[in-house]
């Protein structure tokens, strides 16, 4: 809005339509309608607005944490119902970070875009991430970048790169070459993770897996992961997420859809081990644990709490590692690759954890909690000798 405002001040436009040019609008002195202001994401309120145009900067940032989404969402169908009469939206953005699904990434993965019905133009360095302390090659990617912005400090943008190592290397990629690039404390890239993906040999009842189970009631997601023995392929049997809506502001987990996936799962599958972390379910967790015994002395029900760091930062090194060398795969199930990509990590004496981007964030992580316990759950149950097929007795008179 301030570019806006200094572009039509004491300019011979501000006379010749007889601007009046506030902080916040700008409109005809006359009264006549038609204004220029900016919007709050706000999706609802914005609902049935007639813009002539909308010029959706910096979306990046619009991120589902800030409504960004939703709010492009309404802006792009207000506009599309006035095409036809010249009604037009355009976006500006740095390039997008691939673990944050923002609008930018939204716009750009589009089919739309694919088609060519929607006008993508776009000027990115040539560079890659191991090349940021070659001078000569990031002199010319930045030369490539930022095209005919003359106003451009190349020597001075270059020396910063070069020798300036406060600001992470995927950050310089983003916005000094506008190339796409997963920020530096993400605990796994959006291409790894999809290379795990196996859509053959699916689970079928009667396998033998493993459960992780991470609970809560009100505020985090409620998720029950489980993993193939044989293996390790991951799938998703249950995810309890807080909507966020405002019209729920008394949402809670609905604990007996908890319960009933938790005894499906025993039903169809031979569950040989299961780890639950225990908050706010410990009488549950308690009580799975004597209806799914053998009676015999096996257990299969245990508790697992994810807030013992050293115990955390080892299971979560092992399952890092075999994403790494793909010793764990999954279905490709949406919401585990969404809470997957969405956690960060955090450095603590004993090692790497995984965390939510902030703690106030709206990006969940619970499925990714759930399938680092059922991996742990899964190689327990292997050292148990649990992978070996239990045959029944048969008796004879």
């Amino acid at each position: 809005m301030e570019m806006i405002r200094g572009m039509l001040s004491e300019s011979p436009a501000e006379k010749e339509f007889n601007l009046d040019i506030g902080k916040a609008v700008i409109q005809f002195k006359s009264g006549k309608p038609g204004t220029i202001r900016p919007k709050a994401t706000a999706g609802r309120t914005s609902e049935g607005n007639r813009p002539t145009f909308c010029l959706m900067d910096e979306c990046h940032h619009w991120v589902g944490s800030n409504g960004g989404p939703d709010f492009f969402q309404t802006l792009k169908r207000n506009i599309e119902k006035t095409t036809s009469a010249g009604s037009r939206w355009v976006s500006t953005t740095n390039a997008y970070n691939p673990n944050e699904d923002s609008v930018a990434q939204q716009i750009h993965e589009s089919d739309m875009v694919r088609q060519g019905f929607w006008l993508y133009d776009c000027l990115e360095g040539d560079i890659e991430a191991g090349e940021l302390r070659d001078e000569e090659k990031v002199k010319a990617a930045l030369v490539e970048a930022y095209g005919d912005a003359a106003w451009a400090d190349i020597p001075g943008l270059t020396r910063t790169i070069l020798y300036d190592r406060t600001t992470p290397d995927s950050t310089y990629l983003r916005f000094f070459f506008n190339a796409i690039a997963e920020s530096s404390d993400g605990w796994m890239s959006k291409s790894e993770w999809e290379s795990c993906q196996d859509n053959g040999d699916p689970i079928i009842p009667g396998d033998q897996i493993a459960l992780g189970f991470d609970g809560s009631i009100r505020g985090d997601a409620t998720g029950l992961v489980g993993v193939r023995l044989r293996d390790g392929k991951l799938f998703v049997l249950g995810l309890w997420e807080n909507p966020r809506d405002p019209n729920q502001p008394d949402w809670e987990v609905d604990v007996l859809a908890v319960e009933a996936a938790v005894q499906k799962a025993f039903s169809i599958y031979r569950v040989e081990w299961m780890y639950c972390d225990p908050p706010y379910w410990q009488e549950a967790i308690g009580r799975w644990a004597l209806e799914h015994n053998d009676g015999r002395g096996t257990d299969y029900v245990f508790e697992y709490w994810t807030n013992k760091p050293t115990r955390m930062t080892q299971a979560i090194e092992r399952f890092r590692t075999a994403v790494t060398v793909r010793d764990l795969s999954h279905d490709g199930n949406e919401d585990l690759t969404r809470h997957v990509l969405n956690a960060v990590t955090r450095e603590v004496p004993q090692g790497l954890l995984i965390t939510k981007d902030s703690p106030r964030s709206k990006r969940k992580i619970d499925l990714a909690v759930c399938a680092v316990i059922a991996f742990e759950a899964r190689a327990d149950a292997i050292a148990d000798g649990r992978l070996k097929l239990r045959r029944r007795r048969v008796v004879g008179f």
